[in-house]
């Protein structure tokens, strides 16, 4: 299939039970007001897409993505300063980070973690920041959503040393099936992006095959990643459908029956049924 730069892929069949998207970047995806992230979400359902989580990296997009999680019921929000930002991640950057995550529709403290790929920040700086983070979301009582590219066995020995929060998801899963193995027996849970379908894929899709589907979630990470066959093109929320089908396929699974169990596991780790309605402004109010 031929890619058409610039151009959104169409909109799938609704998925027969929604999901969530576990992670995406609404604002990168180009929405500014809450105009733009309802018609985001509006597509999103279309295909049964039915809520997002909307993911900081910066101070400003965190800020955005709290404000953007009280525009519309079916959009929560996760901040946090990602890795390759951290070299100057200042005192005063994390009492805001702080009081953001303390908002009632913020539902997780990421991304954080580490990220070996970019040199923008040392890995000293990576480390003491994603050590800073975990313990934040131990005192908010939050998720911690984990950043990681290649850097998993430093992730998860600073975990070991750390003490990791109650409930640990990785984002955009990319290690192997030795590592994820070690990931499920520690309790976390992995989110798959489009990535897991992708052709070259194959650690991932074994690790995707195994895990249990309690401990899956399904993410887009838009507008970047976008699912074979659609690959180059920009990525939105209603994409998570092509990827959950993609998994259901791997697995042998049902697409409802995936669709149900990976929706209660972003219910129950996010606790999306006592943010729902908290603190809703503009036009659903």
């Amino acid at each position: 299939m031929a890619k058409r730069e610039g151009e959104r892929p169409p909109i799938p069949a609704a998925l027969p039970v929604p999901v969530v998207d576990a992670h995406t970047h609404l604002d990168a995806c180009g929405a500014k007001d809450a105009a733009d992230v309802t018609a985001m979400v509006d597509r999103a359902a279309q295909a049964g897409v039915t809520r997002v989580v909307t993911v900081a990296d910066d101070l400003a997009a965190a800020r955005w993505a709290a404000q953007a999680a009280t525009w519309d019921p079916r959009v929560f929000a996760a901040v946090a300063v990602h890795p390759t930002r951290t070299s100057s991640f200042t005192d005063a950057d994390r009492v805001v980070i702080e009081e953001l995550a303390r908002q009632p529709r913020v539902v997780a403290v990421g991304e954080t973690g580490l990220d070996y790929y970019w040199d923008y920040s040392t890995p000293e700086d990576q480390q003491e920041a994603f050590r800073w983070h975990i313990d934040l979301a131990k005192r908010v009582g939050k998720p911690l959503m984990i950043h990681d590219r290649d850097a998993h066995e430093d992730i998860y020995q600073v975990l070991q040393e750390e003490g990791a929060p109650e409930k640990v998801v990785f984002h955009c899963f990319s290690g192997d099936a030795e590592f994820a193995r070690k990931c499920v027996d520690k309790g976390y849970v992995l989110s798959f992006a489009g990535t897991v379908t992708f052709r070259n894929a194959h650690a991932q899709r074994d690790a995707a095959a195994l895990i249990p589907s309690y401990q899956m979630l399904v993410e887009t990470d838009a507008p970047f990643l976008t699912p074979h066959p659609f690959r180059g093109r920009p990525n939105e929320p209603y994409c998570a459908a092509y990827t959950l089908r993609a998994l259901a396929q791997l697995r042998g699974a049902d697409v409802g029956e995936l669709a149900s169990e990976v929706t209660a596991t972003a219910e129950r780790l996010f606790d999306l049924s006592s943010a729902t309605g908290s603190e809703i402004s503009g036009r659903e109010a």
